[in-house]
């Protein structure tokens, strides 16, 4: 049961009054069927606009509405907030296998797993519901649960319209996106805080890129967790936010547990956090970093989202990622504002702000939503020397299907300029790039069909591979790459076609 008694209703800022009627504008303005993403920064009061939305439908409508997030602390977190403000709900968690009092509750709120196990055993687990809203909505996860309501409303709310995964756009399941408030007007209206950016020059060779498109945690673990780029974090923050109270962004666990034994040694306030940890024990962390002034947490994948501590003065991101929801995640957690908090700091030791840009810059959410490949393409392709320091990593168990050792060995880059430097022509290191690939998917395949599947199951490593080519060369542009990419894929289906189905 969740205790309500303490929890007071928080009171709408102006700009949120008139997003939630937007919002309800346009819903009732397109009827039923219609679904709508709203973007609104970290710290711009999702939870309670999409609460006050919840209210006003169910009074309006006098139907029911479903909140889906993904953690279990937010959806404490929204339910306590719906109870304030006059709206009896109930949270769906795994011990809710039946709902016999259903009408009693205008609002359920629930995790999307465990909905979806019970949606699948009874479609009608929650019936008559005219309005889904989705927290977090750019995680894909969701999708899932959306053909049990496709004849009411979806509402996904995020603060960056862009889906987790590149091959599942949000424009699929959305007809429109609202923008909200930008981190600059927010700082501006005093909202939230400024951040103060301090940046150092990172060496990020051996990096790989996984098959999400970010760089591994391996990989990410062997670059941060070796001894000089510890000096250089402790450097930074002996430099700019020595007794700050301090969150430090890191990608894996074994570079956050280094992080704290450097840091005691030296015999500053700190502990490491991550995922694995118990409900109690992260409490207890989480009550010691809120109390101690001049604290420290390390964490790892946890405090990304649903974790609100606004005394939080220094933000360390130390890692690199591809990702600018991940970003925008991370340095929101220290933009809460305080009556004596304006400003917070922000020390990047990962080349994020040189790949992203600054925190406050302005985006084109609206070009995001509608052309998400070329809004990324355009963000990371500003920083082209480090796709020469980033390798390709293989997703697990790939190298049980064919010999990935043989692909990793063949490195475009240097077999280009092996060709140009003996007076050949550069277009040959394609050539010899594609008799790679075949000699391995031919050793792998049973047949032509196993070899078109093979074909399909490394086409994240041929772009890869290709783009790099492209760097190599000048005026390449983005439709020579896709007319290489083509090109290249026709001519391998035929080598293969040639052999194998002769078989």
């Amino acid at each position: 049961m969740i205790d309500t008694e303490l929890y007071e209703a928080k009171e709408l800022y102006p700009f949120q009054a008139k997003t939630v009627h937007s919002i309800i504008e346009e819903l009732e303005k397109n009827g039923k069927k219609f679904n709508l993403l709203f973007q609104l920064p970290t710290g711009g009061g999702k939870t309670v606009i999409f609460s006050e939305i919840a209210r006003k439908f169910i009074e309006k409508t006098n139907e029911k509405v479903l909140i889906l997030t993904h953690r279990i602390e937010l959806s404490v977190q929204t339910s306590k907030q719906l109870f304030a403000i006059g709206v009896n709900n109930m949270v769906i968690n795994s011990d809710v296998k039946k709902i016999d009092n259903q009408d009693e509750f205008p609002c359920f709120i629930a995790m999307v797993e465990t909905l979806n196990n019970r949606l699948n055993e009874d479609e009608n687990f929650i019936k008559d519901v005219g309005l889904v809203i989705v927290d977090e909505a750019h995680y894909n996860s969701f999708r899932k649960i959306f053909q049990f309501y496709e004849n009411g409303n979806i509402l996904g709310v995020t603060a960056t319209p862009l889906s987790s995964n590149k091959a599942l756009p949000l424009n699929d399941n959305y007809n429109k996106l609202i923008v909200g408030e930008s981190i600059s007007s927010l700082i501006e209206g005093g909202y939230l805080s400024n951040a103060e950016s301090y940046t150092y020059d990172v060496n990020l060779h051996g990096l790989k890129i996984g098959s999400n498109g970010d760089f591994t945690v391996n990989s990410s673990d062997q670059v941060y967790g070796n001894f000089f780029m510890q000096e250089k974090l402790l450097f930074a923050y002996e430099e700019v936010a020595i007794g700050n109270k301090t969150l430090i962004f890191n990608s894996g666990i074994d570079t956050s547990l280094r992080v704290e034994e450097t840091f005691k040694k030296r015999g500053y306030p700190i502990r490491h956090l991550d995922s694995t940890y118990s409900d109690k024990d992260r409490k207890d962390i989480l009550k010691w970093f809120k109390e101690t002034p001049d604290a420290i947490l390390s964490s790892v994948g946890i405090l990304t989202t649903g974790f609100d501590e606004p005394t939080v003065q220094t933000i360390i991101l130390n890692r690199a990622t591809r990702s600018l929801t991940l970003y925008h995640q991370m340095i929101g957690r220290g933009s809460r504002k305080l009556p004596n908090k304006s400003e917070f700091k922000l020390i990047d030791l990962g080349n994020n702000v040189r790949r992203f840009g600054l925190w406050q810059d302005y985006l084109n959410w609206q070009d995001a939503f509608r052309f998400p490949d070329r809004f990324l393409e355009s963000r990371l392709s500003e920083n082209d020397d480090l796709e020469f320091e980033v390798e390709y990593e293989f997703p697990r168990g790939m190298s049980d299907i064919m010999k990935t050792d043989l692909l990793e060995k063949f490195n475009i880059k240097d077999v280009y300029y092996e060709c140009v430097d003996s007076g050949r022509k550069g277009k040959e290191a394609v050539d010899l790039s594609m008799e790679n690939h075949f000699e391995v998917i031919v050793e792998a395949a049973t047949d032509f069909y196993h070899a078109l599947e093979l074909m399909a199951v490394i086409q994240e490593h041929v772009e890869h591979r290709l783009k790099h080519y492209t760097k190599c060369i000048s005026k390449s542009t983005p439709n020579y790459l896709k007319y290489l990419i083509e090109t290249y894929n026709r001519q391998l289906r035929q080598k293969l076609r040639n052999v194998l189905d002769d078989e």
